[in-house]
Parts: structure tokens; sequence; C-alpha cells
């Protein structure tokens, strides 16, 4: 039986794609190793603590707007399938989020095999094969990985193997009491376990070779959290601890059964020095496993072979048919947004969904009608700008789209920008796309400097410097990018000012228009 779609992987990006599949009667299943849905976060994160936001209390009456606070629920009509359900916590518990996976899975009717363990996967006329682990073959025309980046990523450092690693250590402070810990990487990871270790461990160093990047700064959120980071305070006011800018060379073991490492630092005239420790972990990230894949079907890697490269439309560049979601799709926005992450790549699934619909379906990407008229064209994408979820998490990666055709205007939403502006939607004599985007050098500046001058809130003459996230609208004549107009920066991200917002924009469009 040649099915049209193959899942591997039923974390929440598998189980996300496979609710849409199911809801509109598609040919597909999903192969899942472990004995149920979300199985990764059954271990991870290590100390149980998620860094995606739950914030139950909004304010808001509006589901959509709710879901710019929920990072972890799925989409779903169902109101029952909302984390903000299972768990009250700012930050929650991994166990939560498993609990509330599976029960997604069920009451969406996903269909998944689970238990199920992909060995092989190879491509031959068309179709992808796919062999489990009991010898059982799986076919379909298109497969979707969903897999996540599964696999360690280990430093080529000599003696690395004797190090315990970050997916199999014992996470007790306890086995830590009154040590010396070296904990390798600079991330949520490795700073997550250093904190966990600060009241049993003697001394922490936490090194890697790259500066430190906080996420209240860079406005990626798998930068270093403030959740994660109590140690930095540890270390900056003198409490044994250290972060150690530059690179490992070697460890080795020593007679007495502690760890010898050569250090190079990176910022200082020292060669090499001899650094001691009782433990050493890698906290050093995790990559995509390609091993599963034969020549037939092996994607092109990109990111230090990390992730699949992928077109804009999810694709493999270079294996047709085969597509991904979740976290892998981070390849198209790797450290700028957000599909890495739940609350980024539901709405990127949704997309990928939409895609193979219209490939294959013969079922267009959603669209309204609205009047051609710049009014009509600036109070929409001004209403949508205000409320959509999907714009506000996906923020320079999703942008909703206005084409005109002499007098017909149709609207269509959240389409991923590189498919856009490569013409996945087809000709267009004018397209308006509006997203939401920080300014290009937002992640240079202090925002709690209050020396460093900003553009003013609700200025509209220099809305084009705004460094905050900001409506952007651009205009394509016949696909060629014709203007760009920017929406004033407002501190309740209220763009709904006439004379500020709506004004301007119309006065944009009416003008790209003629």
């Amino acid at each position: 039986m040649v099915r049209d779609y193959l899942i591997i992987g039923a974390g929440p990006a598998g189980l996300q794609l496979a609710a849409l599949l199911q809801r509109d009667g598609r040919d597909y299943v999903v192969l899942e190793r472990g004995s149920g849905p979300g199985t990764f976060f059954a271990t991870y994160p290590r100390h149980r603590q998620l860094i995606s936001i739950n914030k139950v209390n909004t304010g808001y009456t509006d589901p959509e707007l709710n879901l710019r606070m929920d990072w972890n629920s799925l989409l779903s009509d169902d109101p029952r399938l909302l984390f903000t359900r299972y768990s009250e916590d700012y930050f929650p518990r991994a166990d939560d989020l498993v609990r509330y996976l599976a029960d997604f899975a069920g009451r969406t009717g996903v269909r998944a095999e689970y238990g199920t363990e992909a060995v092989r996967i190879s491509r031959a006329d068309g179709v992808f094969t796919v062999l489990d682990h009991t010898g059982r073959t799986w076919a379909a025309r298109r497969l979707i990985m969903a897999t996540g980046v599964s696999r360690l990523r280990v430093p080529p450092i000599p003696g690395i193997e004797l190090a315990e690693r970050y997916d199999d250590f014992d996470p007790d402070p306890a086995s830590f009491t009154n040590q010396r810990v070296l904990i390798l990487g600079k991330g949520n990871s490795a700073f997550e376990t250093a904190d966990a270790l600060l009241p049993k461990a003697a001394v922490i160093h936490v090194a890697g070779p790259h500066s430190l990047k906080m996420a209240w700064k860079t406005h990626f959120v798998g930068h270093l959290r403030a959740v994660n980071n109590n140690f930095l305070d540890t270390y900056q006011l003198k409490s044994q601890n250290a972060v150690l800018d530059g690179t490992v060379e070697n460890i080795a073991r020593t007679e007495g059964g502690r760890f010898r490492v050569m250090f190079r630092y990176a910022r200082t005239t020292e060669r090499l020095r001899e650094l001691h420790y009782d433990r050493i972990i890698v906290c050093t990230g995790f990559r995509f496993d390609a091993g599963v894949f034969d020549e037939t079907a092996r994607p092109a890697l990109v990111i230090d072979d990390r992730f699949p490269e992928q077109t804009p439309a999810y694709e493999s560049v270079n294996v047709p048919g085969l597509y991904f979601a979740g976290t892998l799709t981070q390849q198209r926005d790797f450290k700028q947004s957000t599909s890495g992450f739940i609350h980024g790549f539901r709405y990127g699934a949704r997309a990928l969904h939409r895609i193979l619909g219209a490939r294959y379906h013969n079922a267009p990407w959603p669209a309204r009608r609205l009047p051609a008229a710049p009014e009509a064209i600036a109070d929409a994408i001004v209403a949508r700008v205000n409320r959509s979820s999907g714009l506000w998490q996906q923020f320079g990666v999703l942008g909703d789209v206005v084409a005109v055709d002499g007098d017909r205007a149709v609207y269509q939403e959240e389409v991923p920008l590189g498919h856009v502006t490569g013409g996945g939607l087809g000709p267009a004599a004018h397209r308006f796309v509006a997203d939401l985007e920080y300014g290009p050098h937002h992640d240079h500046v202090d925002p709690f400097d209050v020396t460093v001058a900003r553009v003013a809130e609700n200025d509209a003459e220099h809305a084009m410097d705004s460094t905050y996230l900001h409506p952007v609208v651009r205009h394509y004549r016949d696909g060629v990018l014709d203007g760009t107009h920017h929406l004033a920066e407002n501190l309740e991200n209220d763009w709904d000012i006439p004379e500020v917002h709506q004004q301007p924009l119309t006065a944009f469009v009416k003008a790209c228009l003629g």
C-alpha cells in the first residue's frame, strides 16, 4: 500500500500536521519510535522545567490574542485542547506537556503507529520506502520528517568520550556535592544544568568559544533566557563560579580519577591553561540525525550539518517529496525567529499543510475577497496585525498577502514570506505582503540603556527606523519589490491610531496602485 503521506515522529510538529491531515480526510500515518506522543519531553529538558511561556491570565477574551502568550498549545478548534488548561505555571513542567500531547493525539484522532522505529529510508520511482525495526515496510509518495534534533551534538575534542553527556547524565544535584564541575556549552541546556547544580557543587565553570547572547537583547528565544541565568550572578558576584570564553583543546584522566583539561582562552594572551575537574558534562546542543537515509533519499545538510536544507515550502532542496516540520524548519530562520519552538512551528506546520493541499489536492491557499479600495486593504491589514497570533509568533517568517488585479482583491493569511516571493502563490499584478519585524540592528541595542536614543512611540515620520517589533508592508508589482512601508511601533502593540497607522498605510496602498 502506497500512502499519500508518511510522517516520522509524533512530537508536537508531527501531531500538529497529522491533526490537520486527519481533519481534511487525507491518507497518512505517523510512525513514532516511542511508546506514545511527545516522548522527547519525557526526558528533556533534563531538569524538567520548560522555558516556553504559559501565561494563563492575559486580560484578553479573544482566543487568538491569547495564543500570543501561550507558547505550548497546538492549533485546534477544540477549546479543551489548550495547554493553559493543563498548568497555571508560567514556566510549566515537561510532564504536563507530555500529558497534553497525549490528549491532543487522542481527541484529534491522529493515526499513529507507536513503538515503530524507522531504521532505513529510501526512495525509488517517486515513492519513499521506510523500513522499521521489525522488518515491516511503509511506503508513501511524500515523506515528512518531524523528528526534531534528536542527536546530541558532540564537539570533536580529544578525550571528549570521557565526559558525561546532557542526554544521559544523572541530573540529581546531590551526586555533585562539593565537586568541581565543567559544563561545555553556553546555551540554555548548559545554564539549566549549572543553575540546578548551584546548591551542591563546589565550583562550576561554564565554557564555550562564543560570547553569551541574551534572549532579552537579541529577541531570539533560543539564546540564554533569564529563567536560566541565575548562574551569571554567582560568577559576577564572586561565588566560586565562572564563565570561560575559549575552547577545550584536550581532556585526559589523571591518576587520581579526576580530569585534566587544557583550555585556550579566547581573549587573553595566555596560550593554554591546565584546569582540573571532578566531572565534565557536554551540553553543546542537538542536531538532526540523517543516518536513517540511504543514498537514494539523503537530504543535503547545512549549518555544520545540523539541519536539512529546505526550500521556502519546507521541502528538501535535493530530494523531491521530502518535507520537514517542526524544529527542523528553523534552518529557514536560524537564530532569527521562532521556527525552532512550538509557538513558532505550529504555524509553520499549518502553512506546510496548506502548501501540500495546493500542490497535491487542488486546495488553493485559503482566501477571502476584499474590495480593491486602498481604505479596505489598509483596514484589513491593520485588523490582522493587531490580532493575529501567527504573524506575532512567526515574525519575519510568515506574512499576510493581499493580491490585487483590477477591481478584485484577495486576502491570504500566514504565508511563508519566501513562498510568496518565490512565486508559490502564482502571478499577480499587485501584492501587498504584511508581516511583523524587528529593526535590522535591534540586537545591537541594549533595550535597558536609557542613554540610547530610540524612535518615539507612534512616530509615523520615523517609523522605518523602529528597532522594536512593528508591522512592515511591502508592495510587489508583477513579482518585483516596488515599495516598503513601516507602521510606527507602539508600546501596547496596538497599531490602530488612525492618523498614525491607518491613514499613512492607506496613502501608501493608494500610491502603489496608482
